[in-house]
């Protein structure tokens, strides 16, 4: 018998993509929010610009420990 395709790899990197979806679907409800709330009150999109950039940061630091633990535990 012949082998068509083979797939090769770790699980640990369909891991990952798993849950990349996650901080992926935090990210885009974060800009949302704030796309929403500017919308409404457009005076305080400066300070909404802060809480912003925190989620942000904090979402994509989830992220980042997946990767980093896609490749640490082997």
């Amino acid at each position: 018998m012949t082998v068509l395709a083979e797939i090769s790899g770790n699980v640990n990197t369909i891991g990952y993509g798993l849950a990349a979806v996650g901080p992926a679907i935090g990210v885009a409800l974060i800009f949302v929010a704030y796309i929403n709330s500017s919308a409404r009150q457009p005076e305080s999109a400066g300070y909404n610009r802060t809480w912003l950039v925190l989620g942000f940061a904090l979402v994509e630091a989830l992220a980042l420990f997946g990767l980093v633990l896609a490749f640490a535990v082997n």
